[in-house]
């Protein structure tokens, strides 16, 4: 009997072993997610006559013989912010509420010409603009761990619907966090890829999608294993279709594979953005049965940055990048209190985050992965400004009355920074919430960050499916 939370490696070798069909995997799926999701609210559009006509042709495709992609019959859903050529795809925004795109995102065309079945979208906040994952269309997505809390943001509908075992895997976009926090607060794996490395075209963060790249946005994988992660960096990097004429993306190999062979940094608290002792004491028990299993742990390194300015700038740089999607009056309130920059600061900034970004290629000469905090917090109590905009009036009550923009600091960290990340997840509070860390490489070792990660499951384990999962 093939389980649904198996991860996605599994899932292909059940398909070609023959103990399961594409018809039978997808109607499964659909079922589960019938009964298990109306408390998570995490699949919000469905097109299952598409799905079931394509798993019928890949059955066929497969008993005739035929060459199979590596995909081929694995059911899957996709985010909300990403461009489904078909189906519904809304990008969390009330202008988009009826849109169905003519053309796939590349990283759709890239997983259904591998044989992936796509039959559903999962849920984010408008413009994929929080830490949650609730709009005005499909409302509110909660954590499967705890319906009381947020499963993360943006890519929470996602990161919720790989925790329950709705969809093979997904693929998550990350400005600010939005893979890795979602990851960490669901109890599953994420990559955050090199910036770059993955095409972003059919990212939904406007009326009008376009065909240029919003800084720092990269779209990576969500899944149940580091196995399934390394398949779909594989299969999902490389130049965007306008590049492909002549520029090409060869990753190095992992800096080391075996744990005492990595020169690790561990970097789990600091004054810039404090790390709840719920998070921070799961961390320091992570890296303590790290280093008893035989990794070398530096816990004093640090690269030579002001992680202050750094993270204020890379909020700001974060906060220009998302404000396309902003109304004219939205993004001149914006302007006028500092939190988006005009071209010319913009374009200081840039600079600035080259020398930054210098700092961490020296930090990594001689240093393979740094570990620290994704979010200084726990999954939280959901929480809806009646202002409609919780990062000026959010506040984190059940941690200690913190601002809601405390929630970037980490993220903002590294990711303005263009560098790699694997999220795997490492333990749970006493309150049941999962929570991961961020293993961090320099920029385009995305490898090197997985083959750490996968180093990590022997000594701390994986992803285990949550209670509401087992029903």
């Amino acid at each position: 009997m093939v389980q649904p939370t198996a991860s996605l490696t599994a899932l292909v070798a059940a398909l070609e072993a023959g103990q399961v069909s594409a018809r039978e995997l997808l109607d499964l799926y659909l079922t589960r997610i019938e009964r298990l999701d109306p408390p998570i609210n995490s699949v919000v559009t469905l097109a299952v006559e598409r799905a079931r006509a394509e798993a019928g042709m890949i059955d066929d495709a497969r008993a005739n013989g035929r060459a199979m992609g590596p995909l081929a019959g694995v059911p899957i859903t996709i985010k909300d912010a990403i461009a489904t050529s078909g189906i519904r795809s809304t990008g969390g925004a009330v202008e988009l509420s009826d849109h169905v795109p003519e053309v796939d995102a590349v990283v759709v065309d890239k997983v259904r010409r591998a044989g992936a079945v796509v039959f559903g979208k999962t849920n984010i906040p408008r413009w994929s603009g929080d830490y949650q994952s609730y709009n005005d269309i499909f409302g509110t997505t909660n954590n499967p761990w705890d319906l009381g809390c947020t499963p993360g943001g943006s890519s929470g509908g996602p990161a919720a619907a790989v925790a329950m075992g709705f969809t093979g895997f997904e693929i998550g976009t990350d400005i600010g966090g939005s893979i890795r926090v979602p990851a960490s607060f669901c109890g599953v794996y994420g990559h955050k890829p090199s910036f770059g490395t993955i095409s972003t075209y059919g990212y939904l963060d406007n009326p009008v999608y376009h065909r240029t790249v919003a800084d720092v946005n990269v779209f990576g994988p969500i899944a149940r294993s580091i196995d399934d992660l390394e398949l779909l960096v594989g299969l999902l990097s490389g130049p965007s279709p306008d590049d492909a004429v002549g520029w090409r993306l060869e990753l190095p190999p992992p800096r080391a594979v075996s744990l005492g062979d990595f020169r690790v940094a561990a970097w789990l608290d600091d004054s810039f953005c404090p790390v709840d002792p719920a998070v921070l004491d799961l961390l320091t028990i992570a890296v303590d049965a790290l280093e008893r299993a035989g990794a070398r742990i530096d816990r004093e390194r640090r690269p030579d940055i002001d992680p202050d300015e750094a993270a204020l700038e890379g909020l700001r740089l974060i906060s220009s990048a998302t404000a396309i999607s902003a109304t004219e009056p939205e993004f001149d309130e914006a302007l006028a209190a500092g939190r988006v920059l005009a071209h010319r600061s913009w374009d200081i900034m840039q600079r600035q985050r080259g020398e930054i970004r210098q700092r961490w290629s020296e930090f990594f000469g001689d240093i393979d992965i740094l570990l620290c905090p994704v979010v200084p917090v726990p999954a939280f109590g959901h929480i809806h400004s009646p202002e409609g905009s919780n990062w000026v009036h959010g506040v984190l009550s059940d941690h200690g009355d913190r601002p809601y923009s405390d929630l970037i600091g980490w993220s903002a960290l590294i990711g303005s920074a263009y560098l790699p990340v694997t999220v795997p997840p490492v333990g749970r509070t006493a309150g049941g919430l999962p929570v991961g860390i961020q293993v961090v490489a320099p920029y385009l070792h995305d490898t090197t960050a997985l083959a750490f990660a996968r180093c990590m499951v022997d000594v701390i384990g994986g992803y285990e499916p949550p209670p509401a999962a087992l029903g």
